[in-house]
């Protein structure tokens, strides 16, 4: 499994794609996996493009890899995924989201910042010091559209109105705080559906500021974020041969 990071490769996004690549090996111990980026800057020791790991594999005469985006939603990197896989004979998995491990990461990560409390035993909110929540995304009106099915779960969740607006796409995160606040919300809170290295820190940074609102953070290495990864490239195996039926019979039974 190649776990693709649609960006250039960071310093500040390694840590967090590592972290996800242990949980993975942790959740499914028979998986090989690593992490590519679509591109590689100068600083970034060790790290390596997807074209460039899926070479690889195909040169070693290793079965074409799956490939996972690390994406909660639709993404402009999709499109050079799905190129670069193609010409290896790769799979291009779904984007993770949406999903109910989704809601529960935005949830916990606005529980840390102060923005909601949570039953430690179901994660369900009891008090919110928000009384509405903008969902910011990266991908345009196609992502915030996406990510308003993880919206309904979180509204579901917290019990307060929640909308998607996307990060990249100027005025649309201060036209949901608008709309939030014109419909009754007086403490609205931003909470990025994001993981992190596909999201500009400057956009996230200038929503809270434009906005005036408080954010909680992105989503990161949180452990349900490493299961939906492995899920998804589970689902892309395939399904293991049924037993011949005449050899099952003669087998004793226990």
């Amino acid at each position: 499994m190649v776990l693709a990071v649609p960006v250039t490769a960071g310093p500040e996004s390694r840590s967090v794609v590592d972290e996800l690549l242990s949980i993975v090996r942790g959740e499914q111990p028979g998986i090989e996996a690593a992490a590519a980026y679509l591109d590689v800057s100068e600083g970034t020791e060790g790290a390596v493009t997807v074209s460039s790991l899926l070479a690889e594999a195909t040169n070693a005469g290793y079965p074409a890899p799956v490939v996972v985006p690390l994406l909660t939603g639709p993404h402009l990197g999709l499109q050079e995924l799905h190129k670069v896989a193609a010409e290896f004979g790769s799979t291009v998995t779904d984007a993770l989201g949406p999903h109910p491990l989704l809601a529960e990461a935005v949830h916990v990560r606005l529980s840390e910042a102060g923005l909601a409390r949570a039953d430690r035993a179901r994660l369900f909110a009891i008090t919110t010091a928000a009384d509405g929540i903008v969902l910011t995304v990266t991908g345009g009106e196609e992502a915030a559209t996406a990510a308003g099915i993880t919206g309904v779960l979180l509204a579901a969740r917290l019990a307060v109105p929640v909308v998607a607006a996307a990060l990249d796409v100027p005025g649309s995160v201060a036209a949901a705080v608008d709309h939030l606040r014109a419909t009754g919300s007086q403490r609205p809170a931003l909470a990025p559906l994001v993981i992190g290295p596909e999201a500009d820190p400057e956009l996230l940074a200038a929503a809270a500021e434009e906005t005036g609102c408080p954010s909680a953070a992105p989503l990161g290495a949180y452990p349900t974020v490493g299961q939906l990864i492995a899920g998804s490239y589970l689902a892309q195996l395939p399904a293991p041969a049924p037993l011949d039926e005449e050899y099952a019979e003669e087998q004793p039974e226990g």
